[in-house]
């Protein structure tokens, strides 16, 4: 977990650098995602150190309550966008700003499924399923690189926008999943 809270810190690190280049709503949502998805390693760390069934739930719930103030952030900055329009710049490195958080993304996905499994954790496996969606959603930052490099300058809130939708689709999922956790486990002792 330790592993993916620093690959995701460091995506996101580089992420902001650009953002403040670049002025990208799309790459802000994304980056908004990502470094919250960093910080959901803190909770889940905490449970795991602590062994408890019940702590796990407790952060699993904390994995959801951060994806989705995620997507409230992100929302509101790509309709603010969308009302007030600025330009984007930087194109070339928004694009690898994607590459960066698609990469940064694949690789969380894999340390936290392979941990939720072997753990038999559906919070860690939810948010390994959730930090894959995420290496998705990031290609979407190097399509607003590309759409803006063409002359269609709104597409970088829509997309902004639509990163939104899916962030709060994951939320749904993880939802389901740390629920149906919590109930696989309910007859175990925590």
């Amino acid at each position: 977990m330790l592993l993916a809270l620093l690959v995701l810190g460091l995506a996101a690190a580089a992420q902001l650098v650009v953002y403040v280049a670049s002025g990208s709503v799309a790459l802000l949502a994304d980056l908004i995602h990502n470094a919250g998805d960093a910080a959901t390693a803190i909770p889940l760390g905490i449970a795991f150190l602590l062994r408890s069934r019940r702590a796990e739930r407790w952060a699993g719930l904390a994995v959801v309550a951060a994806i989705f103030a995620s997507a409230c952030v992100a929302g509101f900055e790509a309709i603010d966008r969308l009302v007030n329009p600025r330009d984007v710049h930087h194109l070339a490195a928004l694009a690898v700003a994607g590459a960066i958080g698609f990469s940064g993304n694949w690789l969380a996905a894999l340390i936290r499924t392979r941990a939720g499994r072997r753990l038999d954790s559906p919070a860690l496996i939810a948010d390994g399923a959730h930090a894959r969606a995420d290496a998705y959603v990031s290609l979407a930052v190097i399509a607003s690189a590309v759409v803006v490099a063409v002359g269609v300058p709104i597409a970088d809130p829509l997309i902004g926008l639509a990163i939104t939708l899916v962030i709060l689709r994951i939320t749904w999922h993880s939802w389901q999943t740390v629920r149906d956790g919590a109930h696989t486990h309910a007859g175990r002792v925590s």
